[in-house]
């Protein structure tokens, strides 16, 4: 693993916490930063983990030895 794909995997669990977070805040029925912001967090950060996990696979892979 290089530190450029350790950062893309970091990324990715953020955006994953984020995302997780945003659906307990929505399913409360009063998120604390309003539905709509908490909703654009939600659709940013789902397809975010994906693309941020492939690009940390695909740079581990690239750089095997």
């Amino acid at each position: 693993m290089t530190p450029k794909s350790g950062l893309y995997l970091a990324g990715s669990c953020i955006a994953g916490i984020a995302a997780v977070g945003s659906v307990f805040e929505l399913s409360s029925g009063n998120p604390d930063w309003g539905t709509v912001p908490t909703t654009i967090i939600l659709g940013l950060c789902v397809p975010l983990v994906g693309v941020l996990f492939y690009a940390a696979v695909k740079d581990a892979k690239a750089n095997q030895p």
